[in-house]
């Protein structure tokens, strides 16, 4: 029999690269999704299963579109990975507008447009899932990363929306919000233009987590019905339930108007 297929969106390092070879564990062929060639040919080569890549940026129209295709043609896609994304830093009237657009765009409407193409193949077959990976920062406000903090909450309410439409039709079909902490990924020594070590400068160690086990968790709670919200890690159930439990001044870190930092 023809193996299942999973596309990962930001295949070609961190979370997507360890959701690619977990999933290629678990019997699936890839189609994989980024902006880098080298590193997807040589990730690709790695795998023990057939491996489709395609170079993609989901900040443009023609990359997303791209990867609709792959979906829409793949009649034995069962699982999406959204995992494709980016984090800026400064205030955001400060910041470059074309990075916080390439932002939404890559957060928010590519997930729109491959999590449709996917879910109306996936219902139709009565079988299937969508990971939307998010963060703990969708819980709360940062000064400094609004548009990652909101666009994160957007993907949280979008996942949590679908979990209510596939239900109420009583559909197999399966989304996830996964809303991992720190983890040690090159997302920080990339967002702060350094090495990945010295990205994780100021934040205790114990915070952080390992790629494989937030994709472990990801993919067993997928697997068992689990979700729609998955918080990797005991430490960050515990900081999500208390930023729900906190008054929203907090959540949003507001700090006194004679804050002059950007």
């Amino acid at each position: 029999m023809a193996r299942p297929v999973a596309l990962v969106t930001g295949a070609s390092s961190g979370l997507g690269e360890t959701f690619a070879r977990a999933l290629a564990k678990r019997g699936f062929d890839l189609i994989l999704v980024a902006r880098r060639e080298e590193k997807l040919r040589a990730l690709a080569a790695a795998l023990p299963v057939d491996s489709e890549i395609i170079v993609a940026d989901l900040a443009t129209d023609e990359g997303v579109a791209a990867a609709e295709r792959a979906i829409v043609a793949c009649d034995r896609l069962e699982v999406l990975v959204n995992n494709a994304g980016f984090g800026t830093v400064g205030r955001f009237w400060i910041a470059e507008e074309a990075g916080q657009e390439a932002m939404h765009r890559v957060h928010v409407l590519a997930t729109v447009k491959l999590t449709h193409a996917a879910l109306r193949g996936m219902v139709a077959r009565g079988k299937g899932g969508v990971i939307n990976v998010s963060s703990v920062a969708a819980f709360g406000q940062n000064q400094g990363n609004v548009s990652y903090c909101a666009t994160k909450a957007w993907m949280n309410s979008f996942t949590l929306g679908l979990d209510a439409e596939l239900k109420g039709v009583g559909s197999k079909v399966r989304v996830q919000a996964l809303c991992p902490g720190f983890t040690e990924t090159d997302f920080h020594g990339t967002l702060f233009h350094t090495s990945a070590s010295a990205g994780r400068a100021g934040v205790a160690p114990f915070l952080w987590l390992k790629a494989n086990d937030v994709v472990e968790a990801s993919l067993g709670a997928l697997e068992n019905g689990r979700g729609p919200i998955v918080v990797p890690d005991w430490k960050y159930k515990i900081a999500v339930l208390a930023l729900k439990l906190l008054p929203g001044a907090l959540t949003r870190g507001v700090r006194p108007g004679n804050d002059k930092r950007v």
